[in-house]
């Protein structure tokens, strides 16, 4: 299924936003590849907006962040 330009930029704000907690915790992404048990490049993909991913990985990602659902979504 093709994603819609709208749901592709989420996507992308999405993934700035989960990039931006990751600095500002000073965490490689080796380092969030670790906490949140993904591989580099699917973490690289979604700091990039790459992928769509299940809501059970942004449960994880936001776990490891230890940050608020606004500062994500």
């Amino acid at each position: 299924m093709s994603l819609s330009k709208q749901e592709k930029a989420e996507l992308k704000r999405f993934g700035a936003n989960v990039r931006r907690e990751r600095i500002a915790k000073n965490f490689t992404q080796e380092k969030s590849t670790e906490l949140v048990d993904l591989n580099i490049r699917t973490v690289q993909k979604i700091e990039a907006g790459q992928i769509n991913i299940l809501l059970t990985t942004v449960i994880r990602i936001r776990g490891a962040l230890g940050c608020a659902w606004n500062k994500l979504l």
